[in-house]
């Protein structure tokens, strides 16, 4: 049975999985396919890894693969140093990387990446090489191996905030471009008509005060202009009376 390789720990997969196809047993089912082909694959590694005749060999195994990303950690390590100490590094390596890139451009060859001096930008390179690699690296080891590494992560942080904070803006697309110019255009044109407006105002308040001053130039005294001096009509025919009464008399 099971070509009497794991024999009995074939049978618990088997038989785990079987178990799993009954009705209301399946904890994995809201699983995507691919996640439960990867989480399968990896129960049967961990099952299979309790077969007993493979204690000393899964033993040697665990002391390489300890050795292995220690060495791993340390030559990832420079992130995780002192910021002056990192940044000499990143100075030295970067410029190794463009002479690379310098003599691949005499020779007509495609540059490879971060090896064009021109082009490639350094801090943002830092801070994708740790987020992706250094990182994910350094906090499984501290996780795993080494709790007492939190101070090289909290470092490891900082150095990458650093960085972050001295990525150069890049240049505003096409589409923000028209949209810049489209606001710059639109604030004039508020600002003129706000400018005409006004002026529109100041001239009002000077055709207001020109009548006022009309209005009251002749005052009170003989000659005097405006409504103050005009008789109506009844006036004038009450003065024709009295003189028609004197005549008479």
């Amino acid at each position: 049975m099971y070509n009497d390789e794991s024999v009995l720990e074939n049978h618990h997969l088997a038989v785990a999985f079987k178990l799993l196809q009954n009705e209301g047993c399946d904890i994995f089912v809201n699983m995507t396919k691919k996640q439960r082909q990867t989480l399968r694959k990896m129960v049967i590694d961990m099952v299979l890894s309790t077969d007993m005749s493979k204690h000393m060999s899964l033993l040697a195994d665990l002391k390489t693969m300890v050795l292995e990303n220690l060495v791993h950690c340390a030559d990832l390590s420079n992130p995780t140093k002192p910021l002056p100490l990192y940044r000499r590094w990143v100075s030295l390596l970067m410029e190794e990387f463009f002479l690379q890139g310098d003599r691949e451009r005499e020779q007509n060859m495609d540059i490879s990446p971060m090896c064009d001096r021109h082009s490639a930008t350094i801090e943002k390179s830092q801070v994708g090489f740790i987020d992706y690699i250094v990182h994910p690296l350094w906090e499984t080891w501290a996780d795993l191996v080494h709790p007492d590494a939190q101070e090289i992560l909290d470092t490891l942080e900082e150095n990458r905030d650093w960085y972050q904070s001295m990525i150069p803006p890049s240049p505003p697309s096409d589409d923000q471009q028209q949209q810049q110019q489209q606001a710059v255009n639109d604030q004039q044109q508020q600002q003129s008509e706000k400018k005409h407006f006004q002026m529109t105002l100041e001239e009002g308040d000077e055709s207001g005060e020109t009548l006022e001053g009309n209005d009251g130039g002749g005052g009170d005294g003989d000659g005097g202009g405006g409504g103050r001096t005009t008789f109506s009509s009844e006036d004038a025919g009450g003065e024709n009376d009295e003189n028609a009464v004197d005549a008479g008399m």
